[in-house]
């Protein structure tokens, strides 16, 4: 018998080898066996890699148990039926469990001589016993026979402990990977889990299969889910399933009794093999032995505790408590979204109806027509707002006889917040245009927006503003003055298609205080168009990002010449529609055209 320490390079020992070729195809062979990872898939290949520079006729791979003082065989080739099946070798037994044990490989070519040779296969007369290291420990042995004496060479010894060392961390590898597969089908099961229940939003659905999903990592025969209300400190039984008898007296508990008390009081898991042996344990239902109660934890916070029992003794191990934990946090998490998902079900149908009410408000606040004295001027406005209410205004006022003034304003953002603004700045520009009715003192386009100015401002509101078009026309001397704090330019459009923007402008109303206004004076003429438009129709975009723009607004109004102020209107719109294709529309719009008739 031949023994060469383990300790020994197996490099230095490969390097004894001539054969170039052989050298190559060692390294070759360990590549690929470092590449198996499916540990039966492992076991079957290493013989096969062996067996192309090794004849033999029987092989055998022993690992170590759990304890690690005993062996048995994992794979064999050549072995008679069932006999492999049933080796078990201690360590330091026969001629493989002393190579174990003193970590020696072992070549040995006449077995008939060797007295600790143990004849699993008859007929066989050499042996080559190469203990498998994984790093500082001995994880198994290779075990090759042949039929002949002086079968193996020193050089084939050296070529398997050479492909041992690669074997060795591949046996090892596909052992954890082996392990690291099952730990991922639990998990992937409890992912399942999470992503079925956090679908559910209805809650007494969920507590259904909260159970129906418990099951499928833990066996039970009782569940219970007890959610804690905060105003009582008690645990409410919210969902019960058992085939035991029910105590109907008890619905709650208190915060710290029984097992399911204590679990939420400290936030951690209660297990019990026997609840008659546990002072804490309050009995709700008959012939129940183990319980397990884990808190059921949502931002650091118990909002309830699931409750797990059957009649066995002893009935949850470790890796069951570790599931339960997992799938409590799951739990809390599924369980806050359904009671959120319900709370805001509940105001979302609040909040709907009130933005009903909201639109037919703002749609009541806008003019419908224009006031029945006005004579010679052709009127219509539109608005759509981004959201279900906007921020944009307008009206057409008659502050005195002969005069018809047409105001297009737009608030800051957008919803609610803008709607309940810009009503308010609507009714500001009523109330200081009438004043012209019944005060001395000149009431002008300018005059009115350095008002407004004066009162937003006062009233604090600094994240919002206003900008505002006021055109005042003059029917009789057929002109119209315009100030403007911020507003788009409006344009003028003869009946020849020329184009003039009314190139007038301020600070938006409530930004500053002590501001003044310009004003400009514009005749006008039978035919001619006025277009007053906010910010949403020449700043709306398409999914390139593109804006409308003053090119196409002019284009537009090129198309209708001599058509309505109701079709120019509408061609504003349907044109903005058509550009902006399936981008979401990102601006309140409003339009009012003006035609002198």
């Amino acid at each position: 018998m031949t023994e060469l320490p383990l300790s020994s390079d197996p490099a230095r020992a490969a390097r004894t080898i001539s054969d170039q070729d052989t050298l190559r195809t060692l390294f070759d062979l360990g590549r690929r066996v470092m590449s198996v990872l499916s540990l039966e898939e492992l076991l079957q290949t290493i013989p096969r890699l062996i067996e192309r520079l090794i004849q033999f006729d029987a092989f055998a791979i022993y690992m170590l148990d759990a304890s690690g003082t005993g062996l048995h065989v994992d794979y064999a080739v050549g072995y008679p039926t069932g006999v492999a099946e049933s080796i078990r070798l201690a360590v330091g037994d026969g001629l493989v469990g002393l190579a174990v044990q003193d970590r020696r490989a072992v070549l040995v070519n006449d077995l008939d001589h060797e007295p600790n040779y143990k004849g699993y296969v008859p007929g066989m007369r050499s042996s080559i016993i190469v203990p498998l290291a994984y790093r500082t420990r001995t994880i198994g042995a290779l075990n090759i026979l042949s039929s002949q004496r002086h079968a193996f060479t020193e050089k084939d010894l050296a070529i398997v402990r050479q492909f041992g060392v690669h074997a060795a961390t591949a046996l090892e590898n596909a052992r954890l990977y082996s392990q690291a597969a099952k730990d991922a089908r639990v998990f992937e099961t409890l992912l399942e889990i999470s992503r079925e229940i956090s679908s559910i939003l209805d809650v007494d659905q969920l507590f259904e299969r909260l159970a129906a999903a418990t099951l499928k990592v833990i066996d039970y025969k009782a569940f219970a889910i007890l959610l804690l209300n905060p105003q009582t400190q008690r645990l409410e039984i919210k969902h019960l399933a058992t085939p035991y008898g029910i105590n109907e007296k008890v619905t709650s508990i208190a915060v710290g009794e029984g097992l399911t008390g204590y679990a939420a009081l400290h936030r951690e898991v209660v297990v019990t093999g026997d609840v008659r042996e546990d002072p804490r344990y309050i009995e709700l239902f008959d012939t129940v032995t183990s319980e397990m109660a884990v808190p059921l934890l949502y931002q650091g916070d118990c909002i309830g505790v699931l409750d797990l029992s059957t009649d066995e003794r002893d009935a949850f191990d470790a890796s069951e408590v570790e599931f339960a934990t997992l799938l409590g946090g799951q739990f809390a998490i599924a369980i806050q979204n359904a009671r959120l998902y319900h709370e805001l079900a509940t105001n979302q149908a609040r909040i709907e109806r009130e933005l009903r009410i909201a639109q037919r408000v703002q749609t009541a606040l806008l003019p419908q027509e224009v006031p029945s004295r006005i004579r010679g001027l052709d009127v219509a406005a539109r608005f759509d707002a981004a959201r279900e209410v906007g921020g944009d205004f307008h009206d057409y006022l008659d502050p005195l006889a002969n005069q018809l003034v047409v105001a297009l304003g737009d608030v800051s953002g957008k919803g609610v917040p803008a709607a309940l603004y810009s009503a308010f700045a609507s009714e500001l520009v009523r109330s200081r245009t009438f004043r012209k009715r019944y005060v001395s003192t000149a009431v002008t386009p300018s005059t009115v927006l350095q008002a407004m100015n004066t009162i937003l401002h006062e009233r604090g509101l600094l994240e919002m503003y206003c900008t505002l078009c006021y055109g005042l026309f003059d029917v009789k001397r057929r002109t119209v003055t315009v100030a403007n704090s911020g507003v788009p330019y409006p344009l003028k459009m003869t009946p020849a298609g020329d184009i003039e923007w009314i190139d007038v402008t301020g600070v938006p109303l409530g930004s500053f205080p002590g501001i003044e206004y310009d004003e400009c004076v514009i005749p006008y003429a039978k035919g001619d168009v006025f277009l007053f438009y906010s910010d949403g129709v020449s700043e709306a975009m398409n999914e390139a990002g593109d804006e409308f723009g003053r090119e196409h607004i002019a284009e537009v109004m090129h198309t209708q010449r001599g058509r309505s102020a109701r079709e120019i209107v509408d061609a504003i719109f349907e044109a903005v529609a058509a550009f902006r294709g399936d981008a979401l529309q990102n601006d309140d719009i409003t339009a009012v055209a003006v035609r002198a008739l």
